[in-house]
């Protein structure tokens, strides 16, 4: 991993990179952002760059032994922790290095904690980082160094570590031994143990730009440059969620239809097609009926600046394009904000545990005032 592979951050990735070059890297440092924002990428290559045994350029080489193990990681001086379900009470992030290995090679640059629960097979459980693991960390760090001068330990998702974990591994994390270093990687900070956030050093990466997630679904994907902008857009700079709408490309076009299905049924003020839509909506998965909700806001947002007919503001894909011909007109100043809020309240309300259905058909309703405004 190098650091022209992370995506947008420039400036998180020169200060990691001085930090480095003059041997001042905190023992224990801590990279958070929003859930997308390829922090666990910059962690592997701060790690990398840190055992590189010819820099270039401000850049691993890439050939020296150090960053062939990194490649395979394999270096005998990096470790790794991370959320796993507990297969018996000894259990440790070690039982589980296959599957992080398979993980980190199938999504180099994006990290996503969906993508790890599949690949633990476990998406209806919740995984944590175990007191056992504490054991194991402490075990290792306490080694001396083996190929390189510091040995360093990569936590991804230090807010689902335990609390008896944590409070084992104090110590270590503020007095640690002279060649370790610790870098958590966070999806939120506010949720990390205060007694470990307050221990650590911390830069805060940014989501990424749209041009440069574009120009990632393009190179790596093969897609063409509007399907890959309309992509982007809906992302709002979340790298992991652009790839996921990508590779399951079908939910964009299923959410599509029910959006269209929604505007032409309140334009028809149809309100028994309507409750039947909203049950349709309703049966949906609540994660998956908050992006619909998410999609349907891009949308009328997407409608309302096409009639500003300039065509380099607007981020659709040819399908939406399309339905965008006819249905723009009525997406205008005196509806676009009030519809907006009500596509947003339903999700809150859906995201606080309300009845999907009663929320749903309540939004519908709505909508069918405010489409002839």
């Amino acid at each position: 991993m190098k650091f022209s592979d992370i995506l947008g951050n420039q400036q998180a990735v020169n200060r990691v990179r001085q930090l480095i070059d003059n041997d001042r890297l905190p023992h224990a440092l801590l990279l958070h952002g929003d859930v997308g924002t390829p922090k666990l990428a910059l962690a592997r290559a701060m790690a990398q760059y840190l055992h590189c045994t010819n820099r270039t350029g401000g850049e691993p080489c890439g050939v020296c032994p150090s960053c062939r193990q990194h490649a395979s990681l394999n270096h005998t001086d990096t470790f790794y922790s991370f959320p796993y379900h507990k297969k018996h009470e000894e259990s440790v992030c070690d039982d589980f290095i296959p599957e992080w290995k398979d993980y980190l090679d199938e999504n180099p640059i994006v990290e996503d904690f969906q993508t790890w629960l599949a690949t633990l097979k476990i998406e209806n459980q919740q995984p944590n980082i175990y007191i056992k693991e504490s054991d194991n960390i402490m075990r290792k760090m306490s080694m001396s160094a083996f190929t390189a001068k510091y040995k360093v330990h990569i936590m991804w998702l230090p807010e689902k570590m335990r609390e008896d974990c944590a409070n084992k591994l104090l110590k270590l994390i503020e007095e640690p031994y002279d060649d370790c270093k610790f870098i958590f990687v966070s999806d939120n900070a506010k949720a990390i143990l205060p007694t470990i956030f307050s221990r650590t050093q911390r830069i805060e990466l940014m989501r990424v730009p749209l041009g440069e997630i574009a120009a990632y679904l393009m190179s790596t994907y093969g897609i063409d440059q509007q399907q890959a902008m309309a992509m982007a857009a809906s992302a709002d700079g979340n790298v992991s969620q652009a790839v996921r709408m990508l590779q399951t490309d079908n939910e964009n076009h299923e959410f599509h239809e029910r959006f269209v299905e929604l505007m032409r049924l309140a334009y028809m003020r149809d309100l028994v097609k309507l409750k039947a839509w909203s049950d349709v909506i309703a049966e949906m998965k609540r994660e998956k009926s908050r992006r619909f909700l998410t999609y349907a806001a891009r949308q009328v947002r997407e409608n309302f600046v096409s009639n500003l007919h300039t065509p380099g503001l607007n981020y659709m894909t040819r399908e939406e394009e399309q339905f965008s011909i006819k249905f723009a007109p009525f997406i205008n100043e005196n509806n676009v904000e009030r519809m907006l809020n009500e596509f947003t309240r339903a999700e809150q309300e859906i995201q606080g545990n309300g009845n999907a259905r009663i929320i749903l058909f309540d939004m519908a309703v709505r909508t069918t005032i405010l489409i002839k405004r």
